[in-house]
């Protein structure tokens, strides 16, 4: 019980601090961001034994750079490009028996675009033609927690088959459909509300964010296994770390991002 109170309270407390950055101003939702994409790197260097501080520099300065002063789309579609290859590549990874991240430098480049990337991508999607959308980056918010949620509640009362055994032993099958089945309702009754992009494609945009988001918690996962530890850190009692708690939005950021960009361009 104990338990249970601390993990909802630091929940509550996290969903606060989001839902007062994004409603007090564009320069905080920007800069709560960045500080995640710090502590996610901080954790992820732990997870692979990256040393050195050179890779927080380096995010430092993609972020500046891609949130105030790149406006060329050429730009922006260079960098999805690189996160979205560096994504792929993950995903070979979690699907391969090979528990070694590559060598240091290339764990540097994951860390940076898989993390700094995805945390720029983030970042980035409620900026819509010129304006700062709450409500859509609301909606996606909504859309990962229900599906986190229902996916652990119908997983703990009806999971019966494995997911990924070896790499997330209690996730299963059943929880995986039922997050998703519930996530598309909340999809579907976002875009009633919120007309910034159609119901049907709130429900595509789900689709995608469902989807992605569940592949990036299986990779974290498979960090965490290969590094021998629990949780990528302790800084949200009850939950783990920063990491734990951003792993499906970090991943499944830069694919929202390529849909909303298509959605864009057949409106």
């Amino acid at each position: 019980m104990r338990e249970i109170f601390r993990r909802a309270l630091t929940g509550a407390v996290y969903i606060i601090l989001l839902l007062s950055a994004v409603f007090l101003s564009s320069d905080a939702f920007d800069f709560l961001f960045m500080t995640f994409g710090l502590a996610c790197l901080y954790e992820y260097k732990r997870l692979v034994q990256l040393r050195g501080y050179h890779i927080f520099l380096a995010y430092l300065t993609l972020w500046w750079a891609y949130i105030y002063l790149v406006h060329d789309l050429s730009l922006i579609y260079v960098l999805l490009f690189l996160t979205i290859t560096i994504d792929c590549t993950l995903l070979f990874f979690l699907f391969s028996k090979n528990k070694n991240l590559f060598s240091t430098f290339r764990k540097f480049v994951v860390g940076l675009f898989y993390i700094g990337g995805g945390c720029i991508f983030l970042t980035m999607i409620p900026y819509k033609d010129d304006d700062f959308a709450k409500l859509l980056i609301m909606g996606i918010f909504i859309l990962i927690w229900v599906n986190d949620t229902f996916a652990y509640l119908v997983g703990s009362l009806l999971g019966r088959t494995k997911l990924y055994p070896s790499i997330s032993p209690k996730k299963t099958v059943e929880g995986t459909v039922g997050g998703f089945i519930f996530a598309m309702g909340a999809a579907y009754i976002i875009g009633k509300y919120e007309s910034i992009i159609s119901p049907m494609q709130w429900m595509i945009l789900a689709i995608v964010i469902v989807i992605f988001g569940s592949l990036g918690d299986l990779l974290e996962s498979k960090l965490k296994r290969t590094a021998g530890v629990k949780d990528s850190g302790a800084i949200l009692p009850g939950h783990g770390g920063m990491l734990d708690r951003l792993d499906s939005l970090i991943f499944a950021a830069p694919f929202a991002y390529v849909t909303l960009i298509i959605f864009a361009y057949v409106s």
